[in-house]
């Protein structure tokens, strides 16, 4: 029950500013409980540096914010040696990337040598510069953002690279009825750059937040939910729509994920809901659509969907 109530907790004192991306929002703690990444696709001016910034605020975690640009250099993320001119000594300056919850802001504007820069650091929790190795903070979150209207000026990001994000999360346009309500908070006095104004409080300490992942490692998933993720990576690679399917990697962040949000619904088990709820944002950045399944108005959720269909559920 404790991830229940703490996850209930963030969500609620998330209200207090976010208004209509309760979803988007939810896949972002259940990424922080699972030791994940997030991707965090849609056009500006949808919340989602607010979204990056509440949550350093409800989990008193230090927050750095990095605008990815065709000229950013890796050292410019990670950090370097720098000689001190008054003691002839190197100094290691520290990039933006040691922090808890970093903030890619456009990351496929950046070229691939800088993007690739982050590998070490998701997937490992350190960098290495001059060849010494340093351990990053504890929580480490990386949410990444892009923009899927505009191409100009940006740069794929390599699969290798898409594989480490536990998510991909869309973020759309809230309802006018939503957005309405957004106009009434900012007429009252908002201000999305001074959240300190917003009254939020801190919901988890870096201790609580090792006690919930611990209760999530308890977790109980049975034989058949395993082999129903499986497949669903088994018939994402068959599927006549893709050309890549998910890779071991996808069933393992689906497992993992799965039970982080089973345990959000205080429960000890996962069930099938749970791992059809979390499908497409752990497989949309990670398979890759045929030309003509295109053509046909497929994109990646309506493909999963159909690979959904063709698996068999556990009873």
């Amino acid at each position: 029950m404790m991830v229940q109530e703490i996850a209930e907790a963030i969500r609620k004192e998330a209200g207090k500013v976010l208004v209509g991306q309760e979803d988007p929002f939810t896949l972002i703690v259940v990424a922080l409980l699972s030791s994940g990444h997030v991707l965090l696709e849609g056009v500006p001016g949808t919340a989602k540096t607010l979204m990056a910034k509440t949550l350093a605020h409800l989990i008193q975690a230090e927050f750095k914010r990095v605008q990815f640009t065709p000229d950013l250099m890796p050292s410019d993320v990670v950090g370097t040696q720098v000689l001190e001119m008054s003691t002839g000594q190197f100094r290691l300056r520290k990039g933006p990337i040691f922090t808890q919850i970093l903030l890619g802001d456009e990351i496929n504007r950046a070229p691939a040598k800088t993007q690739s820069a982050l590998l070490e650091a998701m997937e490992e929790r350190q960098v290495t510069i001059e060849g010494q190795r340093m351990a990053l903070p504890e929580p480490f979150l990386v949410l990444a953002t892009q923009n899927p209207i505009e191409y100009e000026g940006t740069y794929p990001l390599p699969e290798a690279q898409l594989d480490r994000f536990l998510f991909k999360v869309l973020v759309d346009y809230a309802p006018q009825d939503i957005e309405t309500e957004v106009l009434r908070r900012y007429h009252r006095g908002f201000d999305a750059r001074q959240l300190d104004t917003a009254g939020l409080q801190a919901i988890i300490t870096p201790q609580t937040l090792a006690e919930c992942r611990a209760a999530i490692n308890a977790v109980q998933v049975e034989d058949g939910i395993m082999t129903y993720i499986t497949g669903i990576a088994s018939e994402s690679r068959k599927s006549l729509d893709l050309v890549l399917g998910g890779s071991p990697r996808a069933s393992i962040a689906l497992l993992l994920a799965s039970k982080t949000y089973a345990a959000m619904q205080g429960r000890q088990y996962v069930s099938p809901d749970d791992v059809k709820f979390l499908v497409r944002p752990v497989y949309r950045h990670r398979i890759i659509l045929k030309p003509e399944a295109e053509i046909e108005g497929l994109n990646a959720d309506t493909a999963m969907g159909r690979i959904l269909a063709r698996v068999e559920v556990p009873r």
